[in-house]
């Protein structure tokens, strides 16, 4: 009777889960993510809406500071300012009016200019959204020409060697994005007069700021583009296809498509970084965008316009990631829901460089002949000497010697930056491993500019030395966890992982002897790389005063304090850059040797022989395998 009752012939009975289990379906999949991305833009913007009295400051003596800086703060003036803002009913009070305003199409008026805040958040959202597209424009350019070598040697079928520098786009991706602008309004803007360098009121006012954006971004997509086309070309499929004659273009065209789903992520990162995060670029050539905006708010602490800022760039890296992690997956088609897909980051044995200890002692030297000088004498007659035997680097404004102020500023600069990358590693590597939990906080944390996240920071911990490695460590982690979740996604669809788990391996021997070591070295290369933009983001939160103060010689306060002598001294800006740019080219070479030190799998030879003609690729295999390439080019 007991079988009869709760065997197989009968229908089980439904588990009683209580009020709950109506909704457990929502609280599955995407539902669970729209819940954790809610969670998350609720409590940055409750942390925004906090932050005049987090950072224990008077909000209505700061509006007051920002409305007339020459008006005296009478108390009565601050109580009537107290009243109109509603200040007194507390930051919860102000936040839900803001949002019930919000939800009618109304985000209140700005503190200071008590304008409508909706229609001028939009309006610099329009301006920074068309040099957005012109920057991405741009960084693809860029990104094409650094990878057009290994391209056209994967095409012509012949051993592709890594680039024993990739130096050119080191030194792009190092220079700041402040000092290209810079030149390229002073050169191409002023001196030249090629085109307009100030102001924004068509097309031609897009250029400039549009190179200087696009540069750095498209060399640091071609350097880690690059880095995936050589294993792309040794795949099965391209082997086969050359076997059967097929054009090298088409081989070309399908090793690219099956590089670029792991950078797609990466790329929507861009997007909102180039769209909130230009707030120097803007400065240079007075753009009204989206970053200029939010900054001046943040610094005024006018809610409103800073917190309808914040939620327009959170919506905007929300719009842009999701569409870059589904096209990933479109383009690797079923090939990734097989299990079909063949590993781009098998072990190679590194080949022994002498390029990086080339450029890893002319930065030693340069540091230590610096660290023989004073840093802080000062000699007036001397000031903007042009560089000589008695100054290699010449000298700065205040006649101090620029190779001492170099040298002694490299301490705590590349030091302050090793820490905080590899903390960004570690914090990228183990959140990238949880991409549902990833995802919606990178969205969320990459819409926060790194100059805002120096406000938030300095309002809990306040100004201090370390202020700018916790802001900056707060975000330089979301690139990383974003390649690393790419990388996941691919490296578990390939075959020997499938074959792997086919065999009753467990996860954690998986991950440990499959996933992580085909995961962390190109991670450590990406983190590599960004090595020279993460000490000048330090060196940036300096400048505006959360950080180092002058006379400190850090390495972006040099660049900003001699900035203005440019055209008159050019060495007093090009000394710092130059060694900056060395750090990016040692840093990118030095990254080029790690490999994988797990000789598990078998090694992929450049001279193994091509299959022949009758030979066909795996029926799950990605796009771009022979058969699909051969009806392409019928």
């Amino acid at each position: 009777m007991r079988f009869l009752r709760h065997g197989a012939g009968t229908r089980p009975r439904p588990a009683r889960t209580g009020r709950l289990g109506q909704w457990a379906p929502l609280l599955r999949g995407p539902g669970l993510d729209l819940l954790w991305r809610i969670a998350l833009v609720a409590g940055l913007l409750s942390f925004i809406g906090l932050l005049p009295w987090l950072s224990r400051t008077d909000p209505a003596l700061t509006v007051l500071k920002a409305r007339s800086a020459d008006r005296d703060p009478d108390p009565e003036v601050l109580a009537a300012i107290r009243d109109e803002l509603g200040l007194d009913a507390g930051p919860l009070h102000l936040l839900g009016r803001w949002l019930g305003g919000l939800l009618r199409g109304d985000a209140g008026r700005s503190w200071i200019s008590g304008t409508e805040v909706l229609p001028s958040v939009l309006d610099a959202l329009r301006a920074s959204t068309l040099l957005m597209a012109g920057a991405v424009a741009v960084a693809v350019l860029v990104a094409g020409s650094v990878c057009a070598r290994t391209l056209w040697l994967g095409a012509k079928r012949r051993p592709i060697a890594r680039p024993a520098a990739g130096g050119a786009a080191a030194v792009v991706a190092a220079l700041p994005e402040f000092l290209i602008a810079s030149v390229l309004a002073t050169v191409v803007g002023v001196q030249l007069g090629w085109l307009p360098a100030l102001g924004w009121y068509g097309p031609q006012w897009m250029v400039l700021p549009a190179l200087a954006l696009g540069l750095p971004a498209g060399a640091v997509l071609g350097r880690l583009l690059d880095d995936l086309l050589p294993a792309a070309f040794d795949e099965p499929w391209a082997l086969a296809a050359a076997a059967r004659g097929i054009p090298g273009r088409s081989i070309a065209r399908q090793a690219l498509r099956r590089c670029v789903p792991a950078l797609l992520p990466n790329l929507g990162l861009f997007v909102v970084g180039l769209t909130g995060g230009s707030v120097a670029v803007e400065r240079i050539f007075d753009i009204p965008g989206v970053g200029q905006l939010t900054l001046e708010a943040a610094i005024a602490q006018d809610l409103p316009a800073l917190q309808t800022g914040t939620l327009i760039l959170v919506l905007l890296a929300a719009c842009a990631g999701a569409p870059a992690r589904l096209s990933a997956r479109l383009l690797l088609g079923t090939a990734l829901r097989d299990g079909a897909l063949h590993s781009l980051h098998l072990p190679r044995p590194p080949k022994p460089r002498a390029l990086p200890l080339l450029y890893g002692g002319a930065l030693l030297g340069v540091i230590a002949l610096g660290m023989l000088r004073d840093p802080l004498a000062v000699d007036t007659a001397l000031r903007l000497q042009a560089p000589s035997w008695a100054h290699p680097f010449g000298t700065d404004a205040l006649g101090r010697d620029l190779i001492a102020r170099v040298g002694h500023g490299a301490l705590a600069t590349l030091a302050v930056a090793v820490a905080v990358s590899g903390a960004a590693l570690a914090a990228g590597v183990l959140l990238g491993l949880l991409p549902r939990l990833c995802a919606p906080l990178v969205d969320t944390v990459n819409a926060v500019p790194p100059i805002l996240a120096g406000l938030l920071v300095t309002a809990i911990a306040g100004s201090g030395p370390w202020t700018p490695a916790l802001a900056v460590a707060a975000v330089a982690w979301s690139p990383l966890a974003t390649h690393t979740s790419a990388l996941l996604r691919q490296e578990r669809a390939t075959v020997h992982v499938t074959a792997t788990r086919a065999l009753g391996a467990g996860a954690w021997y998986i991950l440990r002897n499959e996933l992580l070591p085909a995961i962390l070295p190109p991670v450590t290369r990406h983190a590599l790389v960004r090595l020279p933009g993460i000490a000048l983001a330090l060196a940036a939160l300096g400048f505006l005063g959360l950080g180092a103060q002058p006379p400190s010689p850090e390495w972006g306060l040099l660049l900003a304090e001699n900035q203005p002598y440019a055209e008159r001294a050019p060495w007093a800006v090009l000394a710092p850059a130059a060694v900056l740019a060395l750090l990016g080219v040692f840093a990118v070479t030095a990254a080029g040797g790690i490999r994988p030190p797990w000789p598990r799998r078998a090694r992929v030879s450049r001279a193994r022989p091509a299959p022949t003609a009758t030979q066909r690729p795996h029926p799950g295999a990605p796009p771009g395998t022979a058969a699909t390439i051969s009806e392409e080019s019928a």
